[in-house]
């Protein structure tokens, strides 16, 4: 048995394949999915998603949303992606640090906003090329 998943973004469909696990970037954890779960309807968080395919997971950062698992279906509603096959691992570590001081130094609560989902966004990408060999 296999899980049929989608990711949709406002302007296109990023995935639409089938797989047998999936982890969920939700708002109050990962979520792992596998065949037969049971429904359910949850926030997503900026984060990695991942897909496993074959032997491998393929990491998706996705930016926040909604997903629904229903027999054996996952359809995942997001603001956006980023689908991240190479880069640099250490460029991506220096960007988690920089986004951590911009954050320190942020004065409004406005730019505190920026800060923090910037820094969930670096923080994703960094986490997703680490599935990658250097």
């Amino acid at each position: 048995m296999s899980l049929k998943i989608r990711i949709i973004t406002p302007d296109k469909i990023v995935w639409d394949k089938t797989t047998t696990e999936v982890i969920l970037p939700s708002t109050t954890g990962p979520v792992g999915i596998l065949n037969d779960h049971a429904p359910l309807i949850t926030a997503l968080d900026i984060g990695v998603l991942r897909i496993k395919t074959g032997d491998n997971w393929e990491p998706i950062v996705v930016l926040g949303g909604f997903a629904e698992i229903d027999d054996n279906n996952v359809v995942v509603l997001v603001n956006g992606v980023e689908v991240i096959k190479k880069g640099n691992i250490p460029k991506a570590f220096d960007d988690v640090t920089d986004a951590s001081l911009a954050l320190e130094n942020a004065k409004t609560d406005k730019e505190k906003l920026k800060a923090a989902q910037n820094l969930k966004r670096v923080a994703a990408r960094a986490q997703a090329l680490s599935f990658y060999p250097n």
